[in-house]
């Protein structure tokens, strides 16, 4: 069963806030069609970057991500959810978050329970990386906002922890506010450990 509340999204062609819906609990059948519409977008957006000879290590460091797979592997536990952003009948972005086994490295606030995100995208047609016009702004922001409110939620005080792809370390840096800790030695592409300490999370979410 999944819990849907309203947010807003900006369309980056007018300026304006548009009405989204952030689903928490995203279903199988969800999973399935943004999967499929997200798989042919990067298949065509691939085509032009390899076309326009840009060198692979610009092409969009997610577009490998199977959803399905995500979804198929954690669906029967507890500790993990799929949230989403759909507007306009599309899945505008997704994240899987785990709210048990994760505990904080900050000293301040080490061995404190914390909501780490396994992987946050965006659509690809909201991706400046992937396209020259994107669709929609603040997916991500949104996203994030709500692992910090589930963290709140479950009593982790809004800790949240990450690693991100390269391509997206100053927008968790300087967007969110995160502390950037370097690259993990522990984690086997050696990505960049961010976290979210309390006063951090309050300060993202104003």
């Amino acid at each position: 069963m999944s819990d849907k509340s309203k947010v807003y999204l900006k369309d980056r062609r007018t300026g304006q806030l548009v009405e989204a819906i952030l689903i928490d609990g995203v279903s199988k059948d969800e999973i399935d069609v943004a999967d499929a519409d997200w798989r042919k977008a990067f298949n065509e957006a691939l085509a032009v970057l390899e076309k326009a000879g840009v060198p692979k290590s610009q092409w969009p460091q997610h577009s490998h991500w199977d959803w399905r797979k995500k979804y198929e592997v954690t669906a029967d536990q507890l500790a993990y959810r799929i949230l989403g952003v759909e507007c306009q009948k599309q899945i505008q972005g997704l994240m899987l978050v785990a709210t048990a086994g994760h505990y904080c490295r900050i000293p301040s606030q080490k061995e404190k329970y914390l909501v780490y995100v396994h992987f946050v995208a965006t659509a690809p047609w909201n991706s400046p990386i992937v396209v020259k016009e994107p669709t929609y702004a603040l997916v991500g922001r949104i996203l994030i906002a709500a692992a910090v409110q589930i963290s709140q939620a479950e009593e982790f005080a809004g800790r949240t922890g990450l690693h991100s792809l390269p391509q997206s370390e100053s927008w968790y840096r300087d967007n969110c506010g995160m502390t950037d800790l370097g690259p993990d030695p522990n984690d086997r592409s050696k990505l960049r450990y961010f976290e979210m300490t309390p006063e951090q999370a309050n300060r993202f979410l104003e």
